[in-house]
């Protein structure tokens, strides 16, 4: 029990902490000389990565982001219990991807700083439901494209993905609760920008990176 105990705690701590490592600062702090805390919108996310460095700095912090979500949820798939069966399984390998998201959005090397949790979360629905994933990316894609505003995309995303969970996986609870908790979060990680994209204020992303220059905005 001890043992079973001390696992399930250590993979969860440790993918809250796996979760908080800022790749776009260390990307841009690095390979760039910009510390992107500290400019744009003061997102450590690939989004903000993207609008102040451009792709080549955007992408590999995105595909990292993602692997922070994907690697602790099939550890904990990889260490859960045979005789716990698929329900605990399920839980355990939730609560390990919803850690790593959480320490993305709430950093513990940045002062519970860090970024919206979009790119994270995606890395536990492409490990746990494939379906999902696979209707949210184009989903996803084409908001961008209609809009070329990464917020909307991601609160269209957000607001869909319960959806499509009850619909795919509805007779597995723990699945369904994860992406209810994970699109209330990421949903209110973008409150800032749903005012703004009712003012009309926010920033679409072909918009000049120099327009960046002038700071952190929330």
């Amino acid at each position: 029990m001890a043992l079973t105990l001390l696992r399930v705690v250590g993979v969860i701590a440790v993918a809250y902490l796996l979760g908080g490592i800022p790749f776009g600062v260390m990307i841009g702090r690095r390979f760039f000389g910009v510390d992107i805390s500290t400019v744009g919108s003061g997102n450590t996310g690939a989004t903000n990565v993207y609008r102040v460095l451009g792709w080549k700095a955007a992408v590999p912090s995105a595909l990292l982001d993602i692997a922070k979500g994907a690697v602790p949820t099939l550890v904990a798939i990889w260490l859960a219990d045979p005789k716990w069966g698929v329900e605990w399984a399920d839980w355990f390998a939730i609560a390990a991807g919803m850690a790593a998201v959480l320490g993305h959005m709430y950093s513990p090397y940045r002062g519970l700083r860090g970024g919206k949790g979009v790119a994270t979360a995606a890395g536990v629905i492409i490990v746990l439901q494939p379906l999902a994933f696979i209707v949210l990316l184009p989903s996803f894609i084409g908001v961008i494209a209609a809009f070329r505003i990464v917020s909307v995309a991601s609160v269209v995303v957000a607001l869909e993905y319960p959806v499509l969970v009850l619909l795919l996986y509805r007779e597995r609870l723990a699945f369904v609760l994860f992406a209810i908790v994970a699109a209330l979060s990421v949903t209110w990680a973008h409150r800032a920008n749903i005012r703004r994209i009712f003012r009309g204020e926010e920033p679409r992303i072909d918009r000049k990176l120099s327009d960046y220059a002038k700071g952190p905005r929330a």
